[in-house]
């Protein structure tokens, strides 16, 4: 099965209600298993919040939304489709925009192949403050479903870089004061 680079599709219901809290524009339709008592709330609240930003909702059966899912995926009743360039942006267009003062921490991941590894990383760096998480393109775990479930959806209120090389943005975090 072929890679799709535009979309991801993540599950749970944190990962979910983040996504749609925090970046309403990324996701491009919701699945939800709407008799599922132990996440009534959040569906609730997920089928809201879709329709204030007319996100599509597609009511779906415990067979059904798995197609999308990895094997065994911990849904709780809900999963999305969002687009991986609303996830993670370009380094160049994300470093024009940071302001760097004493305060300012940027976290750079180096071959974490572990999707549960990296998931746990940025939920950390959300926690601690971190204005960023730079993720290089070669020997590292895509961003994916797994990594927004294991992040508790912290992937939407940090921002997930892309970058090259990394000791080139080393040198270049290092000329604007890193």
């Amino acid at each position: 099965m072929a890679r799709d680079l535009k979309n991801i599709f993540i599950y749970g219901k944190h990962a979910v209600s983040e996504a749609l809290i925090h970046r309403p524009k990324s996701v491009k339709e919701i699945f939800l298993i709407e008799n599922d008592v132990e996440a009534k709330e959040e569906i609730i609240r997920a089928k809201k919040i879709a329709h204030e930003h007319k996100i599509k909702i597609v009511s779906v059966d415990t067979k059904t939304i798995f197609n999308n899912l990895p094997a065994g995926a911990t849904h709780q009743g809900m999963a999305a489709r969002i687009l991986a360039s609303e996830l993670v942006v370009p380094y160049d267009s994300f470093i024009e925009t940071l302001a760097v003062t004493a305060d300012t921490s940027v976290l750079i991941l180096g071959e974490v192949e572990d999707p549960h590894n990296v998931g746990a990383v940025i939920r950390s760096a959300a926690a601690f403050g971190v204005s960023a998480v730079l993720i290089p393109e070669h020997n590292q775990a895509p961003v994916n479903g797994t990594v927004v479930k294991v992040s508790v959806g912290m992937a939407f209120r940090i921002p997930l870089v892309a970058i090259g090389n990394v000791n080139n943005t080393i040198e270049d975090l290092k000329k604007r004061g890193f």
